[in-house]
């Protein structure tokens, strides 16, 4: 009897290691297979004459990749998890929408020489402060709602997407051609063209978030179950999600403040990450969206610009691959 509960102890904590292993493993490959696309897209058809002009500008545009998967990884899982739906997205929200309507305002209003544009920093920082004051709204009124259904959400997030489309395209219809140049600049999602004067604020930012984010990873997990079951756990609900919504918030205008709208990555990351670990713990959910992100980012951009030679943007492969399979989530969702 006592060999046969020793043995059951022995196989219990063996299973326990084989699934952490199995949780570790994927961060360890995607670690590695990010090291290689990473040195790759440095160091590939570089001449070493011009080496340390190649890597001074490749340099802080792979920084601004990493960060740009990061903030997207890890925002569309949590905003996944708060809301309680794997269709959903900052982005399908409209909140990169709500970027392009201010910085298509600023220009409109003052012009693109003004400092509001002009200056990088004071227009990432403007950008900043609406999109928390856009998604603290979005969160009193659609989220707070204890009868918010998907169908409700999406279209609230479609009818927002859509006026912020629209204002935009009708200011942009009546200023100046050379003023529409540079908004287009703006607005154009491209890796090629990344903002590197906010890169070190963005840096920063992000560094200063971290502490406050990590700590409520364990809280996700519970928040998983639903709103109901995660109050009666003692989780202050409300706080976690308000708090949510403003790191959200700083987080996608970051990563479109860098390199512009990429509205469907997220989609795609967080669905192939959930297929990829079969876990709720957010603490390897949200680094392996990260993982993926980065990964994403980094490889396409190798194989369009280096491997490949075209000068397609792979942010409008990115989109077409995701919008395709959100339509297919959609389908799969109302045959349910």
């Amino acid at each position: 009897m006592q060999a046969n509960l020793e043995r059951n102890k022995v196989g219990k904590k063996i299973g326990k290691v084989d699934r952490k292993q199995n949780l570790y493993m994927p961060i360890i490959v995607l670690s590695l297979m990010i090291l290689a696309s990473s040195l790759l897209f440095l160091f590939m058809g570089i001449n070493k004459g011009s080496m340390d002009y190649a890597l001074s500008k490749r340099i802080p545009r792979l920084i601004a990749i990493i960060l740009t998967g990061g903030c997207i990884g890890f925002s569309t899982i949590i905003f996944q998890t708060i809301t309680d739906n794997r269709i959903l997205t900052p982005n399908v929200m409209g909140i990169d929408s709500l970027y392009v309507a201010i910085q298509t305002m600023l220009i409109f209003a003052f012009g693109s020489s003004s400092a509001f544009v002009s200056n990088k920093k004071i227009n990432f920082l403007i950008c900043l402060v609406f999109m928390i004051l856009g998604t603290s709204l979005l969160y009193k009124l659609i989220f707070k709602k204890d009868n918010a259904n998907i169908i409700f959400v999406l279209l609230i997030g479609m009818i927002c997407g859509t006026f912020f489309r629209s204002l935009s395209s009708f200011m942009q219809m009546v200023i100046d051609p050379n003023e529409y140049l540079v908004l287009q600049n703006k607005l154009f999602a491209s890796f090629n063209n990344v903002n590197v004067d906010i890169l070190f604020l963005s840096i920063i930012l992000v560094l200063l978030m971290i502490p406050f984010v990590w700590d409520d990873i364990k809280y996700y997990d519970v928040m998983s179950l639903g709103k109901d079951q995660a109050i009666n756990l003692g989780v202050d609900y409300d706080k976690i999600m308000k708090k949510s919504f403003v790191i959200i918030a700083i987080l996608i205008a970051i990563s479109t403040s860098l390199v512009g709208p990429l509205t469907f990555l997220g989609i795609l990351v967080a669905n192939i990450t959930r297929e990829m670990m079969k876990t709720y713990k957010h603490s390897y959910l949200v680094t392996v969206s990260i993982l993926v992100s980065i990964f994403t980012l980094v490889f396409g951009q190798v194989l369009m610009e280096r491997i490949l030679h075209l000068s397609t943007p792979v942010s409008v492969v990115i989109n077409m691959i995701g919008g395709i399979y959100f339509m297919y989530l959609l389908y799969k969702e109302s045959r349910i």
